[in-house]
């Protein structure tokens, strides 16, 4: 059966002008041949031939993201595109059996910037990033790099063969050989999937690495007990259902959490499902890229890496995207995230890794993070030595149960969803019968998508909802709405020479002096204070990712706060100006005001974390609205 595909790929392997890849994923290993094609844009992806639609696999580079107006460093990286002219399946143990097997030693191998160096990277973006309220999290890579005495090809498709042999449990494992571009890698996370109209996105995080002699149930439970690694994936959820939103006609629905068992590392991920109409090059457009590598709010997040970041990322934190056509005359789409990645070039290895930070964040423990991921990629591919006693558990038989099979695993991993909405827990199905229906709401973007899944839940309860960005919103767009929803964003509230701090303060001020219905959070929450003359103080400690009861006007409610600073008033106060106020009873922080028409909260309702989000979005736009 596989003759003339081992056959093709001998051809293809020896003509260092051929373009080929290698795909291992569920259904079985796939040989694509085809013509090489660079873009520009990936609506410029050719997915219509000379005799109708076609294949395309396309290697996405981070600097994509700039099609969404956020920032990278352009380094030049190809859109490329291989416009496949033969698909062929291979049988596994015939392929292995195939490929070259003979170790590759690596030599002069070292990270790019020094532990030191990036502890002290870790440093600055915890005070000066989460610190200042540009972000709840944020990823900052560095690079390994050696160098291997072989050909290009030949490494790739010998380290291709290790990781058939010894990885397990990856999404994607790959080889992608093309002139001047050749990257060997096995993803653990698929990023976005287009199906049949369904789209699915598999949010990853946190990374437990097996000790020596292999995972157990007690370090497990400790991994899965962390604070850090809880929150840390909750924002990435809350990240991806940001995107979701936005291409879902009707948002996303949570299921999970599961557990990502690999040879060497296990994650914790989700899985978010919608439904959607949009091209698959206009839903991966909108979803660049995976939160997991990058960090959020999204925009800031790529602001933050070209800051801090002392190289172009090239294709790591993309994706590879693999259109095929369907049968409705257009394609469905998998792309999985470009990470567990080696890229070659001119008989070097570069192997990018990166960690998450948070406000929790130890410097020393993100180096850390840092050299297990390579180790585990370098392990994978056989150029360090393997973990025996991993290499023994995944000789073990197919029936053997994984630790999240436990039930203490998995009653402790069940247990994260009682901290999480219902309202994203459940199928998002319209209610065109809402309690506002037949009036309207602007949501004013303030650069944090968590404006989406605002404008989801305010067209749950029946508002018909545009969301318009805070340069390009018109002062009669801002008039003609029945009610506007002043959004969130990073930043300092008090930074007045901000362009997007002062136009957020002008939206406030338009409605407020027309004594028109507006709704005010987070970030715009802070300016509707200083409006009313309360002080704006940065918290102690940034308040990214974490969930609080809070009284909001006579009702406690469970929520979700991603801010650094708090509008602040003297312990006790009831009122102010014109405005009652919610306000924590021994620091004064406020977490609500309302009046005449206008109301505000300081968390994020529509997030995850507010299990009582809804409810109280529902009470306060009632008020505004009233």
């Amino acid at each position: 059966m596989t003759a003339v595909p081992l056959a093709r790929l001998a051809e293809l392997t020896a003509d260092h002008d051929a373009s080929f890849v290698l795909v291992a994923r569920e259904g079985g290993i796939d040989l694509l041949t085809g013509d090489v094609a660079d873009v520009d844009h990936l609506a410029d992806i050719p997915l219509d031939g000379p005799d109708g639609p076609r294949e395309v696999f396309a290697l996405v580079p981070y600097r994509q993201v700039r099609e969404r107006g956020f920032d990278a460093q352009d380094d030049g990286t190809p859109l490329r595109c291989l416009l496949v002219d033969e698909h062929m399946q291979i049988d596994r143990a015939e392929l292995i059996a195939a490929l070259p097997q003979s170790p590759i030693a690596l030599s002069d191998g070292g990270f790019d910037i020094s532990d030191d160096d990036y502890a002290d990277i870790v440093e600055r973006v915890i005070a000066d990033e989460i610190g200042r309220g540009e972000g709840a999290n944020f990823v900052i890579r560095r690079d390994y790099r050696a160098r291997f005495d072989a050909d290009d090809r030949t490494a790739a498709l010998t380290w291709f063969r290790a990781l058939l042999e010894h990885e397990r449990g990856a999404y994607w494992t790959f080889a992608v050989i093309t002139p001047g571009h050749i990257a060997v890698g096995a993803s653990p996370e698929a990023h976005v999937v287009a199906r049949d109209g369904v789209v699915t996105m598999n949010p990853i995080s946190g990374t437990f690495r097996h000790p020596a002699g292999g995972s157990t149930r007690e370090s497990l439970t400790e991994f899965l007990s962390s604070t850090k690694e809880t929150e840390e994936l909750f924002m990435v959820v809350d990240e991806e259902l940001k995107m979701m939103s936005q291409v879902c006609s009707d948002g996303g629905r949570i299921t999970g959490p599961h557990l990502k068992e690999m040879s060497r590392l296990t994650h914790t991920e989700y899985m978010l499902r919608g439904r959607s109409r949009l091209d698959p090059r206009d839903i991966l457009r909108e979803t660049m890229f995976a939160p997991t590598v990058t960090g959020s709010p999204m925009q800031n997040a790529c602001a933050v890496i070209r800051r801090h970041e002392r190289s172009p990322r090239g294709y790591y934190s993309g994706v590879a995207a693999l259109f095929t056509p369907n049968g409705d005359g257009g394609h469905d789409l998998d792309a999985p995230i470009l990470i567990r990645t080696v890229y070659l070039s001119d008989r070097q290895l570069r192997v990018p890794v990166g960690a998450t930070l948070v406000r929790h964040s130890d410097p020393l423990g993100e180096v850390s993070e840092t050299h297990g991921k390579a180790a585990g990629v370098l392990g994978a591919i056989g150029a360090i030595e393997r973990d025996r006693a991993a290499e023994a558990r995944d000789d073990d038989a197919p029936g053997e149960t994984r630790l999240a099979d436990d039930p203490e695993v998995s009653a402790l991993l069940s247990s994260r969803n009682t901290r999480l909405a219902d309202f994203w827990m459940q199928p998002q199905n319209a209610h065109p019968g809402g309690r506002f229906a037949g009036r309207s709401a602007l949501v004013v973007d303030a650069e944090d998508r968590f404006t989406t899944m605002l404008a989801h839940q305010l067209r749950h309860l029946g508002l018909d909802v545009e969301i318009a960005a805070w340069d390009v919103v018109t002062d009669s767009a801002i008039d003609a709405a029945d009610l506007v929803v002043a959004g969130p964003g990073p930043g300092d509230p008090r930074d007045a020479a901000s362009p997007r701090i002062a136009r957020m303060q002008q939206v406030v001020a338009r409605r407020r002096d027309a004594g028109a219905p507006l709704l005010a959070v987070c970030l715009s929450h802070q300016i509707l204070a200083d409006r009313l003359g309360i002080d704006l103080v940065p918290l102690d400690a940034p308040h990214q990712g974490v969930q609080k009861t809070v009284p909001v006007f006579g009702q406690d409610a469970s929520v979700g706060f991603y801010n650094t600073f708090t509008a602040r008033v003297a312990p006790g106060t009831a009122s102010v100006a014109d405005a009652e106020v919610s306000a924590d009873a021994s620091s004064g922080d406020v977490f609500a005001l309302r009046g005449e028409r206008f109301a505000s909260v300081q968390g994020h309702l529509e997030s995850i974390l507010s299990r009582d989000g809804l409810e109280t979005l529902e009470r306060l736009a009632a008020h505004a609205l009233a």
